[in-house]
């Protein structure tokens, strides 16, 4: 059965972005042979988005779970992502696309997708943090891994100093949208048909070997958000563990 394109707007799907704290990657559960019931059970407990992410399947097998992930999505009233593939999120009307620092530029991205998916991007170092926050096309920003994990065994950990270093960026960021903005409003007065100013932080989150023995540590380093693999995939009841972390990230 083919997955019914999402009928979400950008608007709709931006606002629930804003909402959102705890987002899983999961890859298709093709051992388990449990993807739906999984699914269910993550977003039931407080999951706000799962993307599914397999580099060991093939083109067809992907977008066959991405397709049961919309429908559980639907179901839910989340969102959902696809990894790297622009066009598998194209064919199965993702809501977001989300692309590592190898992958398509924006632009190209958007030449696929269009204008109404939203994208997020990877960074594993400060610099490329701060161009994805700059970037118009990019909805999010994800800084990882904090600490090492074996879904990315190439990757050296980038630790709690950089989560804290992205915080006092985006804090930055704020202060000064937030000057822009009462800036905007005067203008708006003595030029009510000016555009009011954006603001210019996006939500961003943290990833990498973080679990619930590590979500205190990583939001206490400023991270308002954080992505997970194992803490989820791995549980014995991950209804009552994403409970747990959603909990966890919103004190």
């Amino acid at each position: 059965m083919n997955a019914t394109p999402s009928a979400k707007s950008r608007a709709a799907r931006r606002a629930l972005l804003s909402d959102a704290r705890l987002y899983l990657c999961t890859d298709s559960r093709s051992q388990r042979g449990d993807l739906r019931e999984f699914l269910h059970a993550c977003y039931e407990g407080g999951t706000d988005i799962i993307q599914l992410r397999d580099k060991k399947i093939d083109a067809r097998d992907e977008i066959a779970a991405v397709e049961i992930l919309a429908e559980v999505a639907a179901e839910h009233g989340r969102l959902f992502a696809v990894n790297d593939r622009a066009d598998v999120a194209a064919i199965t009307g993702a809501d977001i696309l989300h692309l590592g620092q190898e992958d398509l530029t924006t632009a190209q991205a958007r030449q696929v997708v269009g204008p109404e998916v939203l994208i997020g991007r990877s960074n594993r170092n400060l610099d490329m943090f701060a161009a994805s926050l700059a970037d118009d096309g990019i909805d999010y920003a994800v800084i990882g891994p904090v600490w090492a994990t074996p879904t990315k065994p190439d990757r050296a950990p980038v630790g709690l100093e950089t989560v804290q270093q992205a915080a006092s960026l985006v804090r930055q960021l704020r202060a000064q949208g937030s000057a822009e903005s009462h800036q905007q409003t005067v203008s708006d007065i003595v030029h009510p048909h000016d555009t009011a100013a954006c603001d210019p932080v996006k939500p961003w989150w943290a990833i990498g070997g973080i679990d619930q023995s590590r979500v205190a540590e990583v939001t206490g380093a400023g991270a308002e958000r954080i992505v997970v693999v194992r803490a989820l995939t791995e549980a014995a009841d991950p209804e009552t563990a994403a409970r747990a972390l959603r909990a966890a990230v919103t004190k």
